[in-house]
């Protein structure tokens, strides 16, 4: 038996692949939604990016430009004028020698022939027309001179009918005349659609008897046209493409096609028909070609129709028309021009779009407009919390980063044990496990389980400490354009999932503040978009928040402030805010003043201080120490990390240990 060789799957989407992670690709859009942009925008700027895994439009669409520009660079027009040349030449040179070797030749004749031969124009085609009644002393002369009708009437076929020069090679007179009876019947076939005649026993009928000829194998007369107007549409941009002098040279010489004018007629008339019945395709456009691999006539428009599917990708790829979907991707050509490892990513990208609408993951809101669902935000927010828990990991060293209580009420969910668990077992997993290890590693869990400490699992509990806390964002615009803008969102997103999640008894509110404060649920502050918005009204935040505590009397009181920038507007009693650029002493003292009430409800506060503007540093430590809070004053990527951190230290319960505040 030969030996077995196994190599990656070529034969389009590996049926053994997993299906795509919409987790992963919700993760990769996450900065940009919180940057501002609809889901929306943001699935269609993942889309044309990719991933470590997948090429994406972007980077399929500059493959689809290469490709074009390395086809024009590598070709040149004209290689039908110059191998009819190469013929002529030949049966000239041919001539010449039976001339020069016949001794019984007349000398009368052999003056007039050489005077023929001395005198053809340097033009091929007009060579070949005067040619036409030449009476050729030498054999091979003659074969050499019909093969260049021959060879014009292949190329003009085959610049309308892929494959008809290499079909036609050799033909006999019968052939090419059964190729002209096909072009006739074509033609009438054609002519009775346009006026909406025909039926589709016409169609049936024609390709009964001439389906040899359409190896692309239409089943409809529609079908049929397509194939034949892209073609022929291809064939009339070559001719365009040719300088003026190549276009003449050709259009004489085809005159001699197959030795028939008649086949031109029917071409003529083939495409006249054509054009009117698919007005659609680019019959007049022209390339511009620059190497030196010189292409005939069926080659040339091979390589047309080639450039016309690559322009058709290119719009496809750019996604930029009215209700574009990657479904309008055509894998086909795509596999044909690029190969199928970029079918492949094309399938990906398109199961992506269809799976994030379909999963529920996105949904539509009133206005019509993509939204990320509670599902989505459930599964960023998770994400996030992961990312924040790592960081504080790796800020604090080997520390318990576990984010649900020691002891009290059971969530419903069950964790691996770790040395120092009081909780209780839970049985059923803790089981589970043992079984699941030992038959994995070749065991009969019917013959008895030996547990390891692997296996422990232990329900995991929420303290009974309810804590009510508001975290207050600044949102004016230097947030954003310092780059704090989606660290901000990143946390809030974090601590969010870490209260609905871990610690479902507290109540979380979010305050957003720029010239004025509002609260905000996590989907709006998600969505909010970076604005020019002068004013960092905290004053107002600390209201809102005040409010808040107070419609939470018998819960544990937390205030989370996020910022980088001093108080720079306050409300004024009659609701409107009032901004002064620098700080003006009224704003700081409303702002002090609005504090003191919070602190008196029993509140444990800490700022959040982004930046290094020293104006803030003082002002913030001295808000600290007047309410006994802290001061943190992390890289915004370790934001998140850091309020997690503070909200685990400052939350009555938590058993997470202390925190140093930077």
């Amino acid at each position: 038996m030969s030996p077995a060789r196994y190599g990656r799957y070529r034969g389009g989407p590996d049926p053994l692949a997993p299906p795509v992670d919409l987790a992963a690709a919700l993760e990769a859009m996450s900065d940009d939604i919180l940057e501002g942009y609809s889901p929306e925008q943001a699935l269609r700027e993942y889309l044309r990016r990719g991933d470590a895994s997948t090429r994406g439009l972007d980077r399929l669409a500059g493959r689809v430009q290469q490709r074009r520009r390395d086809l024009l660079s590598r070709h040149r027009l004209g290689g039908t004028l110059d191998e009819a040349r190469t013929l002529l030449d030949r049966a000239i040179l041919a001539e010449r020698g039976q001339l020069a070797r016949d001794v019984d030749m007349d000398e009368t004749d052999r003056a007039f022939r050489q005077m023929q031969i001395d005198d053809l124009p340097s033009s091929t085609a007009a060579a070949v027309s005067e040619l036409a009644d030449y009476d050729w002393a030498s054999t091979e002369a003659r074969q050499a001179y019909e093969q260049i009708k021959d060879l014009l009437g292949r190329e003009m076929l085959d610049a309308r009918f892929a494959g008809m020069k290499q079909a036609l090679e050799g033909a006999t007179d019968a052939d090419r005349q059964a190729v002209t009876g096909m072009l006739s019947d074509l033609n009438d076939l054609l002519d009775k659609h346009a006026r909406g005649e025909d039926t589709p026993e016409d169609f049936a009928r024609f390709m009964a008897e001439h389906g040899d000829a359409f190896p692309e194998g239409p089943e409809t007369i529609d079908e049929l046209i397509d194939t034949l107007a892209q073609r022929a549409a291809a064939a009339q941009r070559m001719l365009r493409s040719m300088t003026a002098e190549q276009r003449r040279e050709l259009m004489e010489l085809s005159a001699q096609a197959f030795g028939s004018p008649e086949l031109m007629a029917q071409l003529d008339r083939m495409d006249a028909a054509l054009q009117g019945l698919r007005p659609g395709e680019d019959w007049s456009g022209a390339e511009s070609f620059e190497g030196d691999q010189g292409l005939g006539l069926g080659d040339g428009t091979g390589v047309l129709q080639d450039l016309a599917e690559l322009d058709r990708l290119a719009e496809q790829l750019s996604q930029s028309y009215a209700g574009s979907s990657l479904s309008d991707l055509d894998v086909e050509s795509l596999a044909r021009q690029l190969g199928d490892e970029a079918a492949v990513d094309a399938r990906t990208l398109a199961e992506i779009e269809r799976a994030m609408r379909d999963s529920g993951y996105l949904r539509r809101g009133a206005d019509g407009d993509l939204r990320l669902s509670p599902r989505a935000m459930r599964r960023l927010g998770s994400s996030l919390l992961r990312d924040a828990s790592a960081r504080l990991a790796d800020r604090s060293g080997a520390r318990d980063t576990r984010l649900a209580g020691a002891a009290g009420e059971q969530t419903g969910a069950s964790r691996p044990w770790q040395f120092g668990d009081t909780e209780p077992w839970d049985v059923t997993r803790t089981i589970t496990n043992a079984i699941t290890r030992t038959a994995s590693t070749g065991g009969d869990p019917g013959h008895g389980l030996r547990l390891r400490v692997e296996d422990v699992e232990v329900h995991e509990t929420e303290a009974r400490t309810r804590a009510a806390v508001a975290l207050l964002v600044d949102t004016s615009f230097s947030m954003a354009s310092e780059g704090r803008w989606v660290p901000m969102k990143r946390t809030a997103l974090a601590l969010h999932h870490l209260i609905a999640t871990r610690f479902r008894g507290d109540d979380l509110q979010l305050i957003s503040f720029g010239r004025y404060a509002r609260r905000m649920d996590v989907e709006e502050l998600t969505a909010l978009p970076a604005e020019y918005e002068q004013g960092t009204n905290l004053h107002h935040a600390l209201l809102l928040a005040g409010r808040f505590f107070r419609s939470h009397p018998s819960m544990q009181l937390v205030l989370l402030v996020v910022t980088d920038g001093e108080p720079t507007a306050h409300l004024l009693p009659g609701g409107e805010p009032w901004f002064t650029y620098p700080p003006a002493p009224e704003t700081l003292a409303a702002t002090v003043a609005e504090l003191d009430r919070v602190a008196r409800l029993g509140t444990r506060t800490t700022f959040f201080r982004l930046g290094d503007d020293p104006g803030l540093e003082r002002f913030l430590a001295a808000m600290a120490r007047r309410v006994d809070g802290a001061v943190v004053a992390p890289d915004p990527e370790d934001l998140g990390s850091a309020v997690v951190g503070e909200y685990l230290r400052r939350r009555p319960g938590a058993t997470t240990g202390g925190y140093d505040a930077a």
